[in-house]
């Protein structure tokens, strides 16, 4: 293909100039396809290392369940892994999700999730349209856990057990009853 000319009565400046932006121009396209190619690289090599991981968070999962028993995994991750609870889950699901990393050759992570399903927002709890509720403040909580484990004794215990239990409970009560009142009153 052969450029275009200009007309040969075309001012000097006007030559120069076109030939500069020629310049310029191909170089920066030279530009955009170094960094895409760069870019597809990386891609490629971030979705490599997220599938490795999973491989090898989900051999380690096996080893520390047979090992430590089946509640020593989210231990061992909080301690161990650097990452989230929620990217180790989904460098995980990458790793089950597909045998051969080819198939997702040139797509991002956030790419690759989606091809297989994975969620990478959180989920929303809310019920026709409205929003969840919030948690519930740190007492609140603390008193579930405590009626759920002082339910689990009495079924393990005599009468005269339970009224010994209600009678240590007492000054525990008298100082959670106001914060439940105050919380009640104001709406939390």
């Amino acid at each position: 293909m052969t450029p275009p000319t200009l007309p040969p009565d075309a001012p000097t400046n006007a030559v120069v100039a076109a030939t500069s932006a020629a310049k310029e121009i191909n170089h920066l396209h030279a530009e955009a396809q170094r960094l895409a190619a760069e870019s597809c690289h990386s891609l490629d090599g971030a979705l490599a290392a997220a599938w490795h991981a999973g491989r090898l968070l989900n051999e380690e999962k096996k080893r520390v369940r047979h090992s430590a028993g089946h509640g020593a995994w989210m231990p061992w991750l909080k301690h161990f892994f650097t990452g989230s609870m929620s990217t180790a889950h989904r460098y995980m699901r990458l790793a089950r999700g597909t045998g051969d990393l080819a198939l997702l050759q040139g797509l991002s992570l956030r790419q690759a999730y989606a091809r297989l399903g994975i969620a990478t927002e959180p989920k929303h709890h809310a019920l026709d349209g409205k929003p969840s509720l919030p948690k519930p403040p740190a007492h609140v909580l603390l008193a579930g856990k405590l009626i759920r484990f002082l339910r689990q004794q009495s079924r393990q215990h005599t009468a005269r057990d339970a009224t010994d239990c209600i009678r240590d409970l007492a000054p525990l009560y008298a100082q959670l009853r106001p914060l439940f009142e105050h919380a009640a009153r104001n709406g939390n």
